[in-house]
């Protein structure tokens, strides 16, 4: 994805940080957004009411001078007026890029303070690393890190056509560019070539890595790549995919929203081959 304003990620909290300090709360798996002018992410100030433990609080870090916090909520904690919880699949479309990237962020952390509680090696309970963004087992002295799933996406070009194919659980009409998991052992090329091969049986030459994109659904981390066309038919070798085509650039059909990297890697593309 391009540049977006530099976030300094940190763990260890200001001792009073300040009311207006962002906060990306979830409850339930939802995220907790203000109706004020539109979708919002909620100030420190704006959580009084709620009158939340300490711990329910996780320091991100800062992005320009705002400080950031994950905020697990409690499913009986009551939300104030003028709060809602959405899914962050439908908040992605209100918010920036960067919003975006740092409510995924917190999602991460707060779904990894949720399932490392206990030491994954002898069972005992864990605690908080005292700098690091870790949980530490104090009986074996196991560490548990959030975890971050690598996959890459891949646009396949053929002159003015795109490979685009639709999964059975996209909405309906809806294609996207191939993306796979990286497999242990394998460089992200070896995956690109893998990936293409498995869901459609073409080949691919000329991979360029075009961007990567965290996505926190729930721990990916996307690698773009654009690759030319090289050879073979179309022929759908995976379950999951369950139509695939050449779309030409100036006739393609409902692609994912802006703000994904798969948006990008096509509209970069249309850009490039309509100028």
């Amino acid at each position: 994805m391009r540049d977006t304003p530099v976030f300094e990620s940190a763990v260890i909290k200001p001792d009073s940080p300040p009311g207006e300090s962002l906060c990306f709360g979830f409850q339930g798996g939802k995220m907790l957004v203000c109706q004020d002018a539109g979708i919002q992410v909620p100030r420190l100030s704006q959580l009084g009411p709620m009158d939340l433990p300490a711990d329910a609080f996780h320091y991100l870090g800062r992005q320009a001078h705002t400080h950031c916090f994950a905020v697990a909520l409690a499913l009986e904690t009551a939300l104030p007026a003028g709060f809602e919880l959405h899914e962050l699949r439908t908040v992605a479309m209100a918010l920036d890029a960067g919003l975006f990237t740092l409510a995924g962020m917190a999602r991460q952390v707060l779904l990894w303070d949720q399932n490392h509680r206990f030491c994954g090696r002898c069972g005992n309970a864990t605690v908080d690393h005292p700098r690091d963004r870790a949980k530490v087992c104090p009986a074996c002295g196991h560490s548990q890190y959030p975890r971050i799933s690598p996959c890459i996406i891949v646009l396949i070009t053929r002159g003015d056509e795109i490979l685009l194919a639709r999964s059975a659980r996209f909405p309906s009409g809806l294609y996207s560019t191939l993306a796979g998991f990286v497999e242990p052992g394998e460089t992200l090329e070896h995956a690109v070539h893998r990936e293409i091969r498995e869901e459609v049986g073409v080949t691919v030459r000329n991979l360029s890595y075009r961007g990567s994109q965290p996505w926190p659904f729930p721990h990916s981390l996307m690698m773009g790549f654009r690759a030319e066309y090289a050879g073979g038919d179309i022929v759908l070798e995976d379950d999951e995919i369950v139509e695939a085509g050449w779309w030409h650039v100036r006739a393609l059909p409902p692609i994912p929203p802006a703000g994904s990297i798969s948006h990008q890697l096509i509209t970069d593309y249309v850009a490039e081959k309509t100028k």
